[in-house]
């Protein structure tokens, strides 16, 4: 998917990746859930709820935000880093060295 909008410089440092709409909606929805089971989590220890009921939760939320990451990499090594190598941009497998080492 090759895009002229992607990858503008702006201000000097900032990269851009566009999306089209429906991943736009997909990643937006996908947050919300995230963030609603966040402030359950919230509410869960205001209500004094019990431990190991908490924990779990935040297991839930810590694996639904891992899930968005590894999708969002995966996009990001198919279109991005795909279209910089197929460019002659190699110096983008030593950023993505540097994401990688990040997300560990």
């Amino acid at each position: 998917m090759e895009c002229n909008e992607c990858d503008k410089i702006i201000d000097n440092q900032r990269r851009l990746t566009h999306r089209d709409e429906e991943t736009k909606k997909d990643l937006s929805k996908r947050l919300n859930i995230i963030e609603g089971q966040i402030k359950g989590i919230n509410q869960m220890i205001a209500e004094d709820r019990y431990c190991d009921d908490v924990l779990i939760q935040i297991v839930a939320a810590s694996q639904a935000l891992k899930s968005l990451r590894n999708q969002i990499l995966e996009t990001h090594l198919k279109t991005c880093v795909k279209q910089d190598v197929q460019n002659g941009k190699l110096d983008i497998l030593d950023d993505v060295m540097q994401v990688i080492k990040k997300l560990q």
